[in-house]
């Protein structure tokens, strides 16, 4: 339609209006998005670091305690704790397999990670005399390691 037209009819008007609504309308949709993005980060931020990582889908794995036996340096242990996520990534880097108690696919990389650590500081772990570990089950996705 011929712009002249447009105004003399009033068409244009009926445009702009309709322009405006559309502007409008785009503008809740954003404000309503950014409520909820803003209420989603409330809602993590009062979360525990596992439970926001466990919330977004990310592995997740702490060292939550570490104790030494004064009597006996080679003796101690450290607490872990992990999510599903976490087991889910061991499983499929090799470390386990569905079946397998979650506290030994955890322990298996808690091992190489060890191994790896004396390695880089020029250490054969095979040659450490350090006993043995011992995985005992604290709760569900927890465990004591000493």
């Amino acid at each position: 339609m011929k712009e002249w037209l447009k105004k003399i009819t009033g068409y244009n008007k009926v445009e702009e209006l309709k322009q405006q609504a559309a502007d409008l309308e785009k503008q809740i949709v954003d404000s309503t998005e950014a409520a909820k993005a803003a209420t989603e980060a409330e809602e993590l931020a009062k979360l525990s670091p596992k439970a926001r990582a466990t919330r977004k889908g990310e592995p997740w794995v702490a060292v939550l305690d570490t104790k030494v036996n004064p009597d006996n340096i080679r003796n101690g242990f450290f607490e872990l704790d992990w999510n599903e996520h976490f087991l889910l990534q061991l499983k499929q880097n090799g470390y386990g397999s569905d079946g397998d108690p979650e506290e030994e696919i955890v322990d298996r990389w808690f091992r190489d990670i060890v191994a790896q650590m004396l390695e880089e500081e020029g250490l054969d772990p095979a040659s450490r005399g350090a006993g043995f570990i011992n995985v005992v089950p604290i709760a569900k996705g927890k465990s004591e390691v000493s």
